[in-house]
Parts: structure tokens; C-alpha cells; sequence
């Protein structure tokens, strides 16, 4: 049901159809994937398309449940985090594989997500739902400047900022505030969250949840762009940080997943490491997007979209390792917004050891821009190597031969 909108979003097509499933997708409109072409290829090789409202999950069970009398259904399944809820409903009113419905619209939910952690005694940032631009203000002056102001039902980064001071505020609690939909068209809360901005590094601690045990699979490093964005230029798996130091990530992951009622399935739970230790950023009821897949099953030797379908639809999973090496991620952006008139490089990138994918998704005469968003992303470099370190150096190495050549007379 419904799917990323980068090459990640085909992965699951992919790992169904490894596995002898044949794939129905169900989708709001295949408008959402007019720029991205991974997804379409895989959509054109699915036994159907069904156009419904996805964010209803009565219309969508009344779907399947017409599937159902000519199809042998085996689960529902989606990897955007705007249809993990519905999917997760969807699964537990046919009978199949799922996560909790309740424990899916907490991770969905920034605001629930905070409430719930925060009673369970999580490490959160202080924070706020600010329905009026004057208690957004109030909350940066308890918090200190700068203050994060983000919505609570977005995903890839969408309407974060940080923010330094009351005119940047007043912007990003606007833009949020005004607008009754989110990216996917589904409605908003009322108001935005303003939080603590916390000083650190950032990971992510991957991980799955089957027959009652979650098994960490690692915790990946991330790399982010400038302020005010958050935008993901980059990860390395396994992190390099302490054995120690991400045992202590992984424990406030595991924590927030036990706070949020997560029972099954995959999890990618955010983590800051600050001068106070590391504190819950937040929880996402899916697996990594990107190519942290890629990353884990490069360093591992798992699969884990494989596994995850297999869970999805009531087989049991291989949740061991076979290798042991690291992998790290780069993704190509602009730094000029405007037309494509060249892409360089990727023949370059591929002499460079351990490189196993290189891509840039823009052609001549596509229009980029500068992120602000994950969205924004248009390229990525993978290496695997022998240690993170090693890996790390050539991922940079790699990216470092891509140059777009942009006319930004043409934006």
C-alpha cells in the first residue's frame, strides 16, 4: 500500500517478487509517482493496481476483502510511514501478519510519540504542541534559541527547521499551521511541534520485531546537511561510534519501542547523542529508507526487505547474519537550483574500490533544486568495505566525482 517516492520505493516490489509473491498495489493516485520512475517500472509489473482512498482503512479492508474472493491474500504491507496505520488496521481486520494498530498510529505521530516516551521515562527533548504562533514563542523562550519547529505527520525530513530567532519561528510554525493537509494529502492536527533543539550527532538504530523478541541489527551513523534543514546526506553501517556508546543508543531505541506498543515488524528509531547522553528523536514503524537496507545487507549479509515481507506474510524469517564488513551511503544534491545540463562522473566513481551502486535519477533538462528535504536527494553512491572507516573515505571519494551541471538561469 502505497510506497516511497526514490529508488528505495521499489525495493519491496522487488523483495516480494524474489520470493515467488505475486504484488497488488493499492494507491491513493499514481500521480504521487510521476518522478519516480523506480516505483512506476515496479507498479507496471504488479498483477493489479487499485486506485482507492488510502488514508481510509474501511475502504481499504472493503478492497481487500473483494481481493480476497478471487486472491489468496497473504498481507498487507506498506513502507511509507502515511500508510503503516491503514496497513497495520487493514492487516489486523483480515487476519493477517501486522503490527498493532494502536502502536502504528503512536510511531506515526510525533506528538503521541513524545506523550507516550515521556511517560515511560525516555530521554526527550522538552517540547510542545504550539496551536497558536503565540505559545510557539512562549516554548522557544522556556527552551532557548535555536528551537525546532516540525509537523507531526510528516516524514523524510518534510517542514523541519531549526530555527534562531522569532521571524524563523513565526515561518515555520506558519507554514505548518496553515496547512490542513500533509505531503500525502492527509489531514493535519491543528498546530506544529516546537522542541528543544539538541546538540550531537544523530543515528539510527534498525531493528525487527518477531514471536515477541525485537533483534537489533545495528546502529547506523547519519550524516545531515546544514541548518536550518535536516536533510540526509549520508550513513555508515555499522556506526562507528563506541561498542559502548551505541549500546546506550540502542537501549533508548528499544525503550521507545516498548513506550509506543511496537510488537512486530521493522523499526528505525532516531537517536541525538548529546552532552546529557543520547535522547529519543524519533520513532519510525518501517524500516530505514534510503539505502540503509542496502547498507545492512551489504555489511551482513541480511536482506532485510526480504525478511520483512517474509514476516509480512506469516513466514518465518532469517534474521541471521552471513558477513561482517561495513557500508556507508552518499547522496548526490545541487547546490544551485535550476535545469540540468549535464551529469559527470559516474563513470569515475566506478573505479573506486568497494563501490557496489552509483546512480544519479535526474536527466538532461530535469529541474533541481536545493534541499530542504529528503525529497530533494537525486543520486547516491553505496561502498562496501572491510571497515566503516575504509568505507567512509571511498563514499566520499565517490561522491566527490559527481558534478551536476545545472543552468540556474532556467529555475
Amino acid at each position: 500500500m502505497e510506497s516511497g517516492l526514490h529508488r528505495f520505493g521499489a525495493v519491496p516490489f522487488e523483495a516480494a517478487r524474489a520470493l515467488g509473491l505475486e504484488v497488488v498495489f493499492l494507491t491513493r493516485t499514481m500521480g504521487l509517482y510521476e518522478q519516480a520512475p523506480a516505483v512506476v517500472d515496479a507498479v507496471r509489473n504488479c498483477r493489479a493496481t487499485v486506485v482507492t482512498d488510502t488514508s481510509d482503512a474501511d475502504r481499504v479492508v472493503a478492497e481487500l476483502r473483494r481481493l480476497q474472493e478471487t486472491l489468496d491474500l497473504r498481507g498487507v504491507y506498506s513502507s511509507t510511514d502515511y500508510s503503516v496505520p491503514t496497513a497495520a488496521r487493514a492487516a489486523r481486520a483480515l487476519g493477517l501478519p501486522g503490527l498493532d494498530p494502536e502502536a502504528a498510529l503512536n510511531a506515526r505521530n510525533k506528538r503521541r510519540t513524545r506523550e507516550l516516551c515521556a511517560k515511560a521515562g525516555v530521554s526527550v527533548p522538552r517540547w510542545i504542541t504550539a496551536l497558536t504562533e503565540e505559545q510557539a514563542l512562549d516554548a522557544a523562550e522556556e527552551f532557548g534559541w535555536p528551537c525546532v519547529v516540525k509537523p507531526m505527520t510528516e516524514a523524510g525530513s518534510l517542514g523541519v527547521r531549526l530555527c534562531r530567532d522569532e521571524a524563523d519561528l513565526l515561518a515555520a510554525h506558519r507554514a505548518i499551521a496553515t496547512v490542513p493537509t500533509d505531503y500525502r494529502g492527509q489531514p493535519r492536527e491543528p498546530g506544529a511541534l516546537v522542541e528543544e533543539y539538541l546538540v550531537g550527532p544523530e543515528v539510527s538504530v534498525e531493528s525487527l520485531t518477531w514471536g515477541g523478541e525485537t533483534v537489533l541489527l545495528g546502529v547506523t551513523d547519519k550524516m545531515l546537511g546544514p541548518h536550518p534543514y535536516f536533510v540526509e546526506l549520508g550513513e555508515t553501517f555499522p556506526s562507528q561510534l563506541p561498542p559502548a556508546l551505541t549500546r546506550e543508543c540502542a537501549e533508548v531505541a528499544l525503550a521507545a519501542l516498548e513506550a509506543v506498543g511496537h510488537d512486530f515488524g521493522a523499526a528505525h528509531v532516531e537517536v541525538k547523542i548529546t552532552a546529557d547522553g543520547p535522547r529519543l528523536i524519533e520513532v519510525n514503524a518501517r524500516m530505514g529508507g534510503a539505502q540503509i537496507t542496502r547498507l545492512v545487507r551489504e555489511s551482513t549479509g541480511l536482506d532485510m526487505p526480504r525478511e520483512v515481507i517474509r514476516m509480512h506474510t506469516g513466514a518465518v524469517p532469517d534474521l541471521s547474519f552471513r558477513t561482517t564488513g561495513a557500508a556507508v551511503s552518499r547522496y548526490v544534491t545541487t547546490t544551485v537550483p535550476g535545469r540540468v545540463r549535464a551529469v559527470h562522473g559516474l563513470e569515475l566513481v566506478r573505479r573506486i574500490p568497494g563501490v557496489v551502486d552509483a546512480a544519479v535519477d535526474v536527466s538532461v533538462g530535469d529541474t533541481v533544486r536545493v534541499p530542504t528535504d529528503n525529497v530533494d536527494v537525486v543520486g547516491h553512491v553505496v561502498v562496501r568495505a572491510r571497515t566503516s572507516g575504509e568505507a567512509v573515505r571511498m563514499a566520499d571519494a565517490g561522491l566527490g566525482q559527481i558534478a551536476l551541471d545545472v543552468d540556474a538561469t532556467a529555475g
